[in-house]
């Protein structure tokens, strides 16, 4: 649940005028944090007959290390031969893209973090850290590179904890950076160490990894968070730090193999249409350890499992999340802060968007393409790279970029898409930044092949939190301006936060009792929601969704379909209910900084150089305007207790309370 970076609240003027909400200060900004309910990686359940899953799955597929690099050093990811191409690379095809690496080192910029390194992303900082220094030295050549990489090596040994002490220390997100950081520093490095720094080195590698493959060992009843980032983002590291100390701690092969059984889990439960259900933020942050954990297996173990659906097919993902300006993003789930963000507001903008440009991890598409001969996929990195983009991780491009392979334009890739598993789509004019775009969605957290696989996988359990309650909602760009979309990161997520609908002023799933709103919904409820209609076309799009299942039964609504078209520059929204009880609709419209009454029954949603006209063509329609307000995320462990903050206003349209109801608003962008 961590994001790449964490983040300090920035409350702006419309917080600051809304002294009745209390909005206290979060010290140290945005959490690494967690709702205390939710179980993030392995829960203990009843003991059950039979080994585990993930057991057969270890002695299928033990991933133990090739024999030709046994007692050899380079070997996780690269090799001797390997870096002497690196090197080459270094110096021609991959020149500029090499110096801009190396003068982006962390560990050349500043000190690590001195122990305990309790500060939030800290010690994530340093593994990063190591990881590009040590590489840097086997490139060049050059000393600096060698003590800076040892100095942050030395920083990550003299941790006691590694991550929060509490907050699962030494198991969670933090431990997983540092077994690869340390693990690819010793890999790295190996000959150039001393036999002290080696031992030093080895032994914490294979304590701290001791102690977090007994957290997640499989046992009879044990299940799984598979598709949530803490399971694993740690379970990378653990697979970098078997191979780099394979000969040396005779556990690194069970390791390995329950690092690669974890992962083809991680596969199993993936939405086969690319799509990331956790947000684009968490794709930024997560993908690297899903590349780093199959790179180890493809090299050190000649086990190569990229050949999945959801892998051939994320650069369509990050493509059309990104909006027509290059910088921004369509914001479902947990992503960003909204307004704040698009803002650039505070000191989360050095976060999300380093020197204005978005921090997007744009070269992980690089290794995909290479792994996949895919140009599509090569094009959108370097469409990406072209908007100025920003990767943590720099200095991989020297090895996944494959020069060689020609990069498809990005005006060839169609301009819309439907993502059918997760019942999302994205429609825009054009890929150039003047487009119009709009992105709609109506479908279960986590895809409809969920429901078919959680029957089958009980060793798996859902952890749905960064995901929001909005099936219905649609988010809006044109004209050079994000028109209207949703609050961003949530600490409760609610569906009032987004462009959908309430039902007599409630919302969707379970919301309201946590961060994750899907806790204790039925997910073949869930699976109901879906996209009935998709149409897309150059200059038109008509979508019929399904929401009924988005709604407690007990808010007695029989049928709940939401039409959005396009025609003529001009959206309809068509929202029909039929209920086994009077209940009021509400539609719902959210602006970044103001709406005003604009006469008749049209209201302005202000924006910049454009605006957004809301015309509501339902005359038993009433419309108020309120503060749009969020449950901002809490510390490490408590992240549903943040302070409540303003985030925008929001346009809310109800019909009186009804059987049957048909609410009608048109939507169209005009200039300032």
């Amino acid at each position: 649940m961590t994001p790449p970076f964490t983040r300090r609240r920035f409350l702006g003027t419309a917080a600051r005028a809304l002294p009745a909400l209390s909005l206290p200060a979060l010290a140290g900004g945005r959490a690494l944090a967690q709702d205390s309910r939710e179980a993030l990686g392995p829960k203990e359940g009843k003991p059950t007959a039979g080994p585990h899953p993930l057991q057969a799955l270890m002695a299928q597929h033990p991933a133990a290390l090739r024999p030709d690099l046994r007692g050899v050093h380079p070997r996780v990811l690269t090799t001797a031969a390997g870096l002497a191409d690196l090197r080459r690379r270094a110096t021609t095809t991959h020149r500029d893209a090499w110096q801009k690496a190396l003068a982006g080192l962390v560990a050349m910029k500043e000190a690590p973090a001195a122990a305990p390194a309790q500060a939030r992303r800290a010690q994530n900082t340093t593994a990063i850290g190591i990881a590009g220094a040590a590489l840097a030295y086997r490139i060049e050549g050059d000393e600096r590179y060698l003590a800076a990489a040892k100095r942050y090596m030395d920083a990550a040994v003299s941790y006691p904890v590694w991550g929060y002490t509490y907050s699962k220390p030494d198991v969670d997100l933090a431990a997983g950076h540092l077994l690869y950081g340390l693990g690819m520093g010793y890999d790295l490095l190996f000959d150039a160490l001393s036999v002290d720094e080696r031992t030093r080195y080895r032994d914490k590698l294979v304590r701290q990894a001791r102690l977090l493959a007994a957290h997640f060992a499989p046992k009879p009843g044990k299940t799984f968070s598979y598709s949530q980032n803490h399971c694993f983002i740690p379970i990378a590291g653990l697979a970098i730090a078997a191979y780099a100390v394979w000969d040396e701690a005779p556990e690194a092969a069970t390791w390995a193999a329950q690092a690669r059984a974890i992962f083809a889990r991680v596969l199993d439960v993936a939405s086969p249409d690319g799509y990331f259900y956790e947000g684009v933020e968490y794709w930024i942050f997560s993908m690297p350890w899903i590349v780093h954990a199959l790179d180890a297996f493809a090299h050190a173990a000649g086990d190569d499992v990229y050949d999945h659906p959801a892998l051939r097919n994320a650069h369509l993902y990050i493509a059309h999340s990104l909006t027509p300006n290059g910088q921004d993003i369509f914001d479902f789930g947990d992503a960003f802060e909204g307004p704040h963000t698009r803002a650039r507001h505070g000191v989360d903008a050095a976060r999300t968007h380093p020197g204005g440009k978005l921090h997007s991890n744009y070269n992980l598409l690089y290794r995909l393409a290479a792994r996949f001969r895919n140009e599509q996929a090569q094009g959108v990195a370097d469409w990406m790279a072209s908007l100025g983009h920003v990767c943590a991780e720099d200095f991989w491009t020297l090895q996944w970029r494959d020069a060689d392979l020609p990069a498809s334009p990005i005006a060839a890739l169609p301009p819309h898409h439907h993502f059918d598993d997760l019942g999302t789509v994205f429609w825009r004019s054009d890929w150039t930044g003047k487009a119009t775009a709009f992105a709609f969605r109506a479908g279960p957290p986590e895809g409809h092949h969920a429901a078919t696989l959680l029957a089958r996988m009980p060793d798996w359990h859902l952890s749905m939190g960064h995901s929001h309650p909005d099936a219905g909602s649609f988010i809006l760009y044109a004209e050079g301006t994000y028109l209207s979309g949703p609050m961003g990161y949530a600490g409760v997520p609610r569906s009032n936060l987004s462009n959908t609908l309430l039902v007599d002023g409630q919302g969707q799933a379970n919301e309201g009792h946590g961060h994750d709103a899907f806790a204790g919904y039925p997910y073949a409820r869930l699976d109901t929601i879906r996209l009935t209609r998709v149409d897309l076309g150059a200059d038109r799009a008509g979508i019929v969704a399904d929401l009924t299942g988005a709604y407690r039964p007990e808010l007695g609504v029989d049928k709940l379909e939401r039409m959005f078209t396009l025609a003529g520059g001009t959206w309809t929204v068509t929202d029909r209910l039929r209920a086994s009880r009077p209940v009021a609709l509400t539609a719902q419209v959210h602006g970044d900084t103001a709406i005003a009454a604009a006469g008749g029954r049209r209201y302005l949603v202000a924006g910049k150089p454009a605006a957004l006209e809301v015309d509501v063509r339902t005359a038993a329609a009433k419309a108020v305007i309120e503060p749009g307000v969020v449950t901002a995320a809490g510390p490490p462990g408590n992240v549903d207790k943040g302070p409540r903050e303003q985030r925008g206003v929001v346009l809310r349209v109800s019909l009186p309370a009804s059987r049957v109801a048909t609410l009608v608003t048109q939507l169209r962008p005009v200039r300032g």
